[in-house]
């Protein structure tokens, strides 16, 4: 089984929300090239095939699925 790392709690993340598309873009230190797995439920997880390391998230449907679950409250 190939391994994938994982960092450490890291401070420099950076995140861009496109209100249009209604996607939240989040990447480990700045954004890098990277292969995306999709993992269900419209998240995506970037990773990077030259270190076999996450570097990023991709959400989608952010906003729709935040508004859900406050209804559900």
């Amino acid at each position: 089984m190939v391994s994938l790392k994982l960092q450490e709690r890291q401070s420099n993340l950076n995140w861009d929300y496109d209100a249009d598309a209604d996607v939240l873009y989040i990447s480990i230190g700045e954004p890098k090239v990277a292969e995306g797995i999709d993992i269900g439920e419209g998240v995506i997880v970037r990773v990077s095939p030259q270190i076999n390391e996450v570097v990023g998230l991709t959400i989608i449907g952010l906003s729709k699925r935040v508004m859900e679950r406050m209804k559900e409250r």
